[in-house]
C-alpha cells in the first residue's frame, strides 16, 4: 500500500521532530542547560561564538570568570562545550576527585587528539608517565654534567654571536633546537642527540602534534576520525624514529640478555628506564620509539615555549639582567654549577616563574567527567563533560597577585624572602593560585626536569650574551589559538657575546 504525499510528509516531519527532540534531550547541551553560558547557548548561534573562541578564548573565559566568580560557566568550541570553573573550593574538588570520577588521560586524549597525533597505544597504555615522574627526576643530578655540556655546546653552535656586533635570530625555532638537543642528551645520549635528522624529527613531531590537534579540534566529533586519518603522520614518524633508535634499543636488549638488568655498565638514559618497566608487547621497538617521541613532544614543546617567553621578557626588561647575572656568578663561585646550586638561584627561578605566570593558557587541569559529579558547592556535571580551571584569569586576578598584569621579575623571590616562605614560592611548587603545573596527583610529572633545564639555560644566556629586540622594539604579543597561548613564532631576538663567561 502506498501512502500519498499529503500523509507521508507530515509523518516524516513528525518523526524528524521526535528524533531531534530526543537527541536534544540526550545531548550534552541539554544536560548542561543549568550551567550559565558565556555567549549564546542556541543550537546554531553557539557556533558563531565557537568561531570567536578560536582567537578570543582568553577574553571569553575571563568574561565568565568575572561574571561567575568561584563558580562554573560553559564556553562553546566547534566540537563540544567546555565547563570552566574557578575558586579554590572547586579546584580542590577536582584535585580530590578519583580517576573513575574524572579522567585526566581522557581529557588529554580529546584535547590533543591522542589517537591521531600520538597513536592509540599511548592513550590506552601510559606506563611512560611514571618513568618521567621517578627515574627521570631522580637522575637529573646524576646526569647534570651532560645537561650542562649540551647546553654550552648547543648555544655556542646555534648562537655564535660575536663580542663586537649583534646577530639577530628567530627566537622560538632557535630555542627549540637547543631544548631538543639538551633533552635528548639525557634521553638518548651522544651522538644521537646531535644527529640532524633525529633532532629535526623530534622538532617536527612536536609541531605536528600541536598543529594537528588544533585542526582536528576545529571539526565536529562526527568527522574527527576522517580528518585525523588524513592529517596523521604518526606511522611515518615512528618509522623514522625506529631507523635511529633501533640500534640503541637492540644493543641494550642484547646486553640485558647476556649480563642481566643490573649490569654495572648499564646505560642510564630514557631507553634503559623504559626497558626497566616495559613488559611483553611494550618491548616492541615500534612501541618504544613512540614512547621516546611522546616524551620528547612533552619536553620540547613546553620548555621551548617557556624559555622563549623568558627571553622575550629579558629583552623587554633588561634591568633584570645584571642582578640575575650577579646571583649566578656568586652561586657558581661558591657551589659550582650543579643541580643543588640551581636551588640557590632565587632571582633566576623567580624570573622564569613570573614569565610562566603571565604566559599561561586560558585553562588547565582539564578533566573528562566519567560519572555524574557533584562539586561541594552543589553544582553537578554530567558524565561526558570536559571541565577545566580558568588559569589565565586566576593568574591575572589582583586578589591573587599584586598588580597582576604587571611583569615583576622578582615577585616570587621577594615572597620567598619573607619568614617561612623560602620553599613555598619556588617555580616547581604547587600553589593554589599558580596553576602552570596543574595540581594534585596529576600535576606535571616533568616539572623538576623542566625547571632545572630552564634555569641552567637562562644562567648560560646571562653569562654569555647581552640580548635585545631588533630596533629596541616592544615585547611581541603572544598568539592565542583557542585557549592556548604561544610565544610569537616569528619574532627575532638579537644576541651579542659577552667578554667573560663562567659556565663551569
Amino acid at each position: 500500500m502506498n501512502l500519498d504525499t499529503s500523509t507521508a510528509l507530515p509523518a516524516l516531519t513528525a518523526l524528524l521532530a521526535v528524533y531531534l527532540a530526543w537527541k536534544w534531550v540526550n545531548s550534552t547541551t541539554y544536560k548542561l542547560r543549568h550551567i550559565p553560558t558565556v555567549g549564546s547557548s542556541g543550537i546554531i548561534s553557539s557556533y558563531f561564538d565557537a568561531f570567536r573562541f578560536f582567537r578570543h578564548a582568553h577574553e571569553i573565559i575571563h568574561e565568565g570568570y568575572t561574571k561567575f566568580p568561584g563558580s562554573a560557566f560553559k564556553v562553546p568550541t566547534i566540537s563540544r562545550w567546555t565547563v570552566v570553573v574557578s575558586g579554590q573550593q572547586m579546584i580542590d574538588d577536582i584535585k580530590r576527585a578519583t580517576d573513575d570520577q574524572m579522567s585526566f588521560e581522557e581529557a588529554v586524549a580529546e584535547t590533543i587528539q591522542t589517537d591521531y597525533t600520538l597513536g592509540h597505544q599511548v592513550r590506552v597504555d601510559h606506563y611512560h608517565i611514571p618513568i618521567v615522574r621517578t627515574p627521570l627526576t631522580r637522575n637529573i643530578a646524576i646526569r647534570f654534567s651532560d645537561i650542562k655540556d649540551e647546553i654550552s655546546t648547543a648555544f655556542s653552535e646555534l648562537i655564535p654571536a660575536k663580542e663586537d656586533e649583534w646577530m639577530s635570530l628567530p627566537a622560538l625555532p632557535t630555542i627549540m633546537k637547543v631544548v631538543c638537543r639538551t633533552s635528548n642528551r639525557l634521553f638518548v645520549g651522544l651522538p644521537l642527540c646531535r644527529n640532524p635528522d633525529y633532532r629535526q624529527l623530534n622538532e617536527q613531531f612536536t609541531i605536528d602534534v600541536i598543529v594537528g590537534a588544533q585542526i582536528i579540534n576545529m571539526f565536529p566529533n562526527l568527522v574527527k576520525p576522517i580528518v585525523g586519518r588524513i592529517l596523521t603522520k604518526v606511522p611515518a614518524s615512528i618509522k623514522r624514529a625506529v631507523s635511529h633508535l633501533q640500534p640503541l634499543i637492540e644493543e641494550q636488549l642484547e646486553q640485558e640478555e647476556k649480563y642481566g638488568k643490573d649490569r654495572p655498565d648499564k646505560p642510564n638514559n630514557l631507553v634503559s628506564w623504559l626497558l626497566d618497566e616495559a613488559k611483553g608487547p611494550q618491548r616492541n621497538i615500534d612501541d618504544l620509539a613512540i614512547r621516546v617521541l611522546t616524551i620528547n613532544f612533552a619536553a620540547i614543546h613546553t620548555t621551548t615555549n617557556a624559555l622563549t617567553h623568558v627571553l622575550y621578557n629579558l629583552a623587554a626588561h633588561p634591568e633584570y639582567a645584571a642582578p640575575m647575572r650577579e646571583e649566578v656568578e656568586a652561586v657558581i663561585e661558591v657551589e659550582g654549577l650543579n643541580k643543588l646550586s640551581m636551588t640557590k638561584m632565587r632571582k633566576v627561578d623567580s624570573f622564569i616563574k613570573e614569565s610562566q605566570r603571565l604566559a599561561i593558557g586560558g585553562v588547565s587541569m582539564n578533566r573528562k567527567i566519567l560519572k555524574d559529579f557533584t562539586f561541594s558547592n552543589g553544582i553537578t556535571l554530567p558524565a561526558g563533560t570536559i571541565v577545566a580551571v580558568a588559569t589565565y584569569s586566576t593568574h591575572m586576578d589582583d586578589q591573587n597577585y599584586d598588580s597582576a598584569r604587571e611583569f615583576q621579575g622578582f615577585r616570587f623571590a621577594n615572597l620567598r624572602d619573607e619568614d617561612g616562605e623560602g620553599l613555598k614560592h619556588q617555580f616547581v611548587a604547587l600553589e593554589q593560585n599558580f596553576l602552570t603545573f596543574g595540581g594534585g596527583r596529576h600535576a606535571c610529572p616533568g616539572r623538576f626536569f623542566a625547571a632545572n633545564e630552564l634555569k641552567a639555560m637562562l644562567a648560560y644566556v646571562l653569562l654569555n650574551y647581552d640580548i635585545k629586540f631588533p630596533d629596541d622594539g616592544p615585547r611581541p604579543q603572544d598568539v592565542w589559538i583557542q585557549a592556548v597561548a604561544s610565544p610569537n613564532r616569528k619574532a627575532e631576538v638579537m644576541f651579542k657575546k659577552r667578554k667573560s663567561t663562567n659556565f663551569v
